[in-house]
């Protein structure tokens, strides 16, 4: 049976990598997390694209879109890996919401 990813795993997603790849204008590494009873890897090198941001506080660079080169997310419950169904353009669309 296929995992399915669900919009509030998306976001749990984008909110780690964006968070790996602070500053950097391409990434390349590995992160996992749990997420309910589900363990989550995600495996990614992609490119940064940053517009600057001017906020009363200061100057930024915020994150506009993110191009893969290659990626990987793997769910293992306790059964084992499962399949899911991932698509790195939701993530994408999430990031330009």
């Amino acid at each position: 049976m296929i995992f399915s990813v669900s919009s509030q795993l998306y976001e749990e997603v984008l909110a780690r990598l964006t968070d790996k790849i602070d500053a950097r204008n391409y990434f390349s590494g590995s992160f996992s997390f749990e997420y309910e009873e589900v363990v989550c890897r995600m495996v990614v090198s992609c490119f940064v694209y940053r517009r600057p941001v001017v906020m009363p506080e200061g100057a930024k660079s915020a994150i506009v879109d993110l191009v893969p080169v290659w990626w990987e997310f793997h769910t293992t419950d306790s059964a084992g890996e499962r399949l899911n169904d991932f698509s790195f353009s939701e993530l994408r669309r999430l990031l330009h919401a």
